[in-house]
């Protein structure tokens, strides 16, 4: 296939099925090649600027794929969370170094990504815990808010000393969401709602 041609595929692919990130062999796939030979077309069209290699093994438009759509990419059991979800709702004021990402798979070789958006981290939690939003989005604030302070208490954090809230009054926390989560995890985000003005 020609660069033109690529770029009416994955814009074609993005308008249709709201698609932005390609494995390599999905790309092979397309253009009816071996995957030795999708890499070396895909290194040049990388250099033109026709494509964007969003993380390794991924590839897609060179602009407008989101975290949520990496992660998913990389991840299909995977979902943005935690102070990523929040700062992008406005309830954190720090813009986060790292997009945390709950999973209930094990990520051996690297649980830590570096793309173009920032460093994905993969986490992996009990089912209980996992609840990826059904349009493949981004956690809800409520449920970022319980994520977040989920991750800093294993990591035996106070989210206080980490992070400066916003607005959490505003956040109306169903039980459906609270009741997955340890007693210990519920009192800190009812404190940190409760301290709100």
């Amino acid at each position: 296939m020609k660069s033109v041609e690529w770029g009416r595929f994955l814009t074609e692919q993005r308008a249709r099925y709201g698609k932005s990130v390609f494995s390599v062999a999905e790309l092979a796939n397309v253009a009816d090649v071996s995957p030795t030979v999708i890499n070396v077309q895909l290194g040049r069209l990388v250099r033109q600027g026709v494509i964007r290699r969003w993380a390794p093994g991924r590839y897609g438009l060179p602009e407008g794929v989101t975290a949520e759509e990496l992660a998913h990419a990389i991840d299909g059991d995977a979902y943005v969370t935690g102070s990523y979800a929040l700062a992008r709702h406005g309830f954190i004021t720090q813009q986060p170094r790292e997009i945390d990402c709950f999973t209930r798979r094990r990520h051996n070789r690297s649980r830590r990504r570096s793309t173009p958006l920032g460093a994905l981290v993969f986490i992996c939690v009990s089912p209980r815990i996992h609840a990826r939003p059904a349009d493949d989005s981004m956690a809800p604030p409520e449920q970022a808010l319980f994520d977040l302070v989920y991750m800093l208490r294993r990591g035996g954090f106070d989210p206080r000393s980490v992070y400066t809230f916003r607005g959490l009054d505003r956040l109306t926390i169903p039980a459906a969401v609270r009741s997955r989560y340890p007693q210990s995890v519920q009192r800190v985000v009812e404190s940190l709602v409760a301290s709100e003005p």
